[in-house]
């Protein structure tokens, strides 16, 4: 392939690739539209538009005739372009979904794992739920458009490989390399925190958004970071591990998992409100938590703990008190550093997340400067809730359909 041949396509790839996110992002619109916007001729929309019909990825949903002149066909992305597999690894559960290309969930597959176990049992039982997920609707959709995977821990992008997960005492496992291999798809390895920043800017509440954060609270704490409209990785792709920034200094708190002592994520965690409530319980005034339990045959957790709560206990709601004020202050630190526009919480804290934010805004406006002279920052709950890595890992595919649109086979 000459220079000039290359230098042509790779052009064409970054036209493309604007036209289609301008349809995923402000669908429904004209050609017109896409052509204002973008800053393009209105022939060469047409071309790049025409290419994306052909590959599937967008299609024309009808006709607007509001107005004055011609009346202007919508476009839209085909939500029948392809199918997605998306993977969630926790540190005691596995999620597989299958989306279309719009994120919308045409099958789910949760189930609980042993983080004790070895590992290698674990990825058989995530492959064995991917293989089901592999038969999902082919009669609708005939193509995968690749497979997304979110771990917690440190993630080398270019080998898809996990570094080092503290909470699942993993390291260096070659995501990629087994996924591909065994689905023949092409398969995107993430951290969870940023696969879930990534599905918020496309599909939830930050498509407007150029700085914020997300907080994916569960175990562990993790962020993932977009600043000025791009994710922020750091010199090699490990930035975000804020679970393990030290807010203490004694001696004798509580190890973390990754060895130190004093990691925010200690505090602020699911483990540490379980272990508040179950040092109240031991003062055996408590009824309400026993009594689930017993009817429930389950042990203490979160859902427990927030349906305690919603039932008005005061050791449920004390403990949540404590976690959220914890957890403000890691909020305020990140404030005063970044300044951003808002904050989201996701991941499986966020099913108890209405007596989170009240505390987590309160510990802010108490230890954070830039509230002080600048409007409030914005403390949400995400829009997938405990989903939210797992529709990042279906997002890290998407995005990447949307950059590289012609690795899209035409039909």
């Amino acid at each position: 392939m000459t220079k000039t041949l290359s230098d042509q396509l790779f052009v064409r790839e970054i036209n493309l690739s604007s036209v289609l996110r301008l349809i995923h992002q402000r669908a429904p619109i004209s050609r017109t539209q896409i052509a204002i916007s973008g800053g393009l001729n209105k022939s060469t929309v047409s071309s790049l538009v025409d290419e994306l019909i052909t590959r599937g990825l967008v299609h024309e949903t009808g006709i607007n005739s509001v107005g004055a002149g011609r009346p202007a066909t919508w476009l839209e992305i085909d939500p029948k372009a392809g199918m997605i597999i998306g993977v969630q690894l926790g540190v005691d559960f596995v999620s597989v979904a299958v989306t279309d290309l719009l994120g919308k969930i045409l099958w789910k597959r949760k189930e609980d794992t042993n983080p004790a176990e070895d590992q290698n049992k674990m990825l058989d039982q995530t492959l064995r739920i991917v293989e089901e997920a592999m038969t999902v609707n082919k009669n609708e959709v005939s193509r995968f458009l690749g497979l997304g995977l979110s771990t917690p821990g440190s993630v080398d992008l270019n080998e898809g490989t996990l570094i080092f997960a503290p909470n699942l005492h993993w390291q260096n496992v070659p995501f990629k390399r087994i996924f591909s291999e065994y689905t023949k798809l092409d398969t995107f390895v993430e951290n969870d925190a940023n696969a879930a920043a990534v599905a918020e800017h496309l599909f939830g509440s930050a498509r407007e958004s150029g700085d914020f954060i997300f907080i994916f609270a569960g175990v562990g704490i993790g962020s993932g970071l977009f600043l000025d409209g791009h994710l922020y990785r750091g010199k090699n792709g490990f930035a975000g591990e804020i679970g393990h920034s030290p807010i203490m200094a004694e001696p004798t708190q509580t190890i973390c998992h990754c060895g130190n002592r004093g990691c925010w994520e200690t505090y602020a965690n699911q483990s540490s409100i379980i272990q508040h409530v179950q040092t109240r319980l031991e003062k055996g005034h408590n009824r309400i938590i026993p009594k689930l339990m017993s009817e429930n045959g389950a042990r203490l957790s979160i859902s427990l703990i927030k349906q305690a709560a919603d039932m008005g206990d005061a050791d449920a709601i004390e403990s949540l008190a404590e976690a959220s004020h914890a957890m403000g202050k890691g909020f305020a630190g990140l404030i005063n550093i970044l300044n951003p526009e808002k904050i989201i919480l996701g991941g499986p804290l966020s099913i108890v997340g209405e007596y989170l934010i009240p505390g987590i805004n309160e510990t802010i406006m108490q230890h954070s400067f830039i509230p002080k002279i600048d409007r409030k920052v914005e403390v949400q709950l995400s829009a997938f809730g405990p989903d939210a890595s797992l529709i990042g890992a279906i997002a890290i595919v998407v995005d990447d359909v949307l950059s590289r649109p012609m690795s899209i086979q035409r039909r």
